[in-house]
């Protein structure tokens, strides 16, 4: 199974609403028509989510938003790649956003904690408070997010597959996503300690989740 990342600027501060619109109700939604995406969401960075950031890299800072989909493994790739192609040439898509870190990552790893009950596989599509992500080099980054007695109803963790087509990252580079069922900001508040100085991290904090018509976070 791949996980299909993209870290995303918001170049035009003034169209978040249609951003949000856009990928919400039309861009998402097509991606589901493929056989083999069998899950994707995005979450926001929002100004609270800033502040309680304890580490980004100088372009990962940029980034208001990430979309995870998970894809049944490479082969679903040129189907997905064309999908983004022919949407944006019938016009349906938003060109005022950047995307500093994209493509597939392998799955390596997936972890449930005893109280979500559910599989490590089923953690994704349980409902969710946010995420806490961790973007670094070096193995054992959802560590820290594992530790938590409650909050936290799994994690997952994805290293970087530089040799697929699509692939644009350097191959150390790897991901941990931690399901947030609690309070997201005591959640933030316990791990940060553990990724704030930690070396080869590029990015540390939580992101909330994004509710339909629900696209005030930044004015």
């Amino acid at each position: 199974m791949l996980g299909f990342f993209s870290f995303t600027e918001v170049t035009d501060p003034a169209t978040h609403p249609a951003y949000n619109k856009w990928h919400q109700l039309d861009h998402l939604p097509e991606q589901f028509s493929i056989e083999g995406i069998q899950f994707g969401q995005r979450w926001v960075c929002s100004p609270r989510c800033l502040e309680a950031r304890v580490a980004a890299s100088p372009l990962l800072a940029r980034c208001q938003y990430m979309t995870l989909y998970l894809l049944r493994d490479a082969s679903v790739l040129p189907e997905f790649v064309d999908l983004a192609q022919r949407l944006r040439r019938a016009g349906r898509f938003f060109e005022a956003r950047r995307a500093h870190l994209s493509g597939p990552f392998e799955v390596t790893e997936r972890w449930a904690s005893r109280h979500a009950l559910v599989s490590a596989a089923a953690v994704p599509f349980r409902p969710g408070c946010g995420v806490y992500v961790v973007v670094g080099k070096g193995e054992a980054l959802g560590r820290a997010l594992k530790s938590q007695e409650s909050g936290v109803a799994g994690v997952w963790e994805f290293a970087a597959q530089p040799h697929v087509a699509g692939a644009a990252m350097t191959p150390e580079l790897r991901i941990a996503v931690g399901f947030v069922d609690g309070d997201l900001w005591e959640v933030s508040a316990q791990v940060g300690a553990s990724y704030a100085d930690r070396d080869g991290v590029e990015w540390a904090g939580p992101l909330e989740r994004v509710d339909p018509y629900q696209w005030g976070w930044f004015g």
